[in-house]
């Protein structure tokens, strides 16, 4: 496949090539995907088969394209590759209800679970090669970030609940 094509896809259809913070801009670009596809089919919360399948598909996808783009980039887990943000966005708001607040909460969960690489995502960058080392530390920082969102949702409808 075309180079370009692997670069358009790697990189976020360019978000990558942010001067500053590639990885915040990659994460912005999941954002704008996950709240245009929940926004289109009218869906209250980030959820359904349809969006599992998608957040699945822009994984395996990923994987492809972030190891063909490291060896084009010459470089592992070359920063302007953000496929893995994108799809960390993805996992992290799945089942959380689809409004601006969360959003924004998921966002912020998910940029620091990414840049601070708990057990295991930081295991996983070191020591797994290609597309699936740059892919799977990412998907792990979504699933902090959800668990965490997740938690955050259901104390604050018991607030508001009570």
């Amino acid at each position: 496949m075309d180079d370009k094509i692997v670069i358009a896809i790697a990189s976020g259809l360019g978000a990558g090539y942010s001067p500053v913070a590639p990885g915040t801009a990659g994460s912005v670009v999941g954002v704008i995907i996950a709240f245009l596809f929940a926004a289109l089919l009218g869906l209250g919360s980030f959820s359904g088969t349809t969006y599992a399948l998608l957040t699945v598909f822009i994984f395996f996808v990923g994987v492809w394209a972030a190891g063909r783009a490291e060896v084009i980039y010459g470089e592992k887990d070359c920063g302007k590759i953000v496929i893995d943000e994108i799809a960390g966005m993805l996992g992290t708001l799945y089942l959380i209800p689809f409004n601006w607040r969360w959003l924004v909460a998921g966002f912020f969960l998910f940029r620091l679970f990414d840049i601070t690489k708990p057990f295991p995502a930081r295991t996983i960058d070191q020591r797994m090669e290609g597309g699936w080392g740059v892919m799977l530390d990412d998907i792990a920082a979504g699933i902090y970030a959800n668990i965490s969102l997740q938690i955050l949702v259901w104390v604050y409808n018991r607030m508001v609940a009570s």
